[in-house]
């Protein structure tokens, strides 16, 4: 049997309640989940560079260690050297053992030049490691408690959601393939969600644009699918559930 005009216009108007009340309880939700995700990405950037800046400080500790490594040979062959100078035989050899004594002395001074450079930077990076551990650790803290709140909202509506959900489902199936897709564009670009508005004291439910009283006494014929001529949504008339 055909679907009648009036038939199709309640069925739109059904869903777009149903639908309605799901957006309610999502809106309850409010930011939530954005939240929710934001500090998720923010934590996982604050992970990366701390695991960065943990690399980086133990490449320096390990650089450190390397130069004192460093100096204590050079120390020890500088001592060499010098216990050499004591026995030489001729001006050539001094020379030779006084230009190796130079070239460690310069090289331990460089060596603990260096030590300090790294003793720097692995103090600012140390610093900035608890900087940002402490605030990974505030931002986790924010986490938990958006969940738990979240969790909340979504324990208490979870049941009627997935009912509603259900009825949303089964009032689609009895509209046509055509008029769901029509429905289904509308409510995705309407600001509220809204594809099919009442008409109320002349105006559209959606827009709150006046509608010309011929196309009003049209609506209320139910003899064809009548949309807004300003925002496109689907008008049907305020008496459509109590005829």
């Amino acid at each position: 049997m055909e679907t009648t005009v009036e038939q199709k216009l309640k069925a739109l108007y059904e869903l777009q309640k149903i639908d309605s009340k799901i957006d309610s309880i999502r809106t309850m939700r409010g930011e939530l989940p954005m939240e929710v995700k934001d500090l998720e990405d923010e934590i996982e950037g604050l992970q990366t560079r701390l695991a960065k800046f943990a690399e980086e400080v133990t490449s320096l500790k390990q650089a450190i260690q390397e130069r004192k490594a460093f100096i204590k040979e050079a120390t020890a062959a500088k001592a060499k050297y010098e216990a050499q100078l004591m026995s030489v035989k001729n001006s050539r050899e001094y020379d030779a053992l006084s230009k190796e004594i130079e070239i460690s002395g310069l090289d331990i001074q460089l060596a603990e030049k260096k030590i300090k450079e790294y003793s720097f930077q692995l103090e600012e990076k140390q610093n900035s490691v608890g900087d940002i551990q402490a605030e990974l650790d505030g931002r986790q803290r924010d986490l938990e408690a958006k969940k738990l709140e979240l969790d909340g909202i979504i324990a208490e509506t979870e049941k009627e959601e997935n009912e509603l959900l259900q009825h949303s489902n089964q009032a689609s199936e009895k509209i046509d393939t055509y008029y769901l897709t029509a429905y289904r564009r509308i409510r995705k670009n309407a600001r509220n969600g809204l594809a099919v508005v009442s008409v109320e004291r002349g105006s559209c439910g959606g827009c709150f644009n006046a509608i010309p009283p011929q196309k009003q006494m049209d609506i209320r014929t139910r003899k064809k699918i009548i949309p807004c001529e300003h925002c496109g949504r689907i008008l049907v008339d305020s008496e459509i559930e109590s005829r």
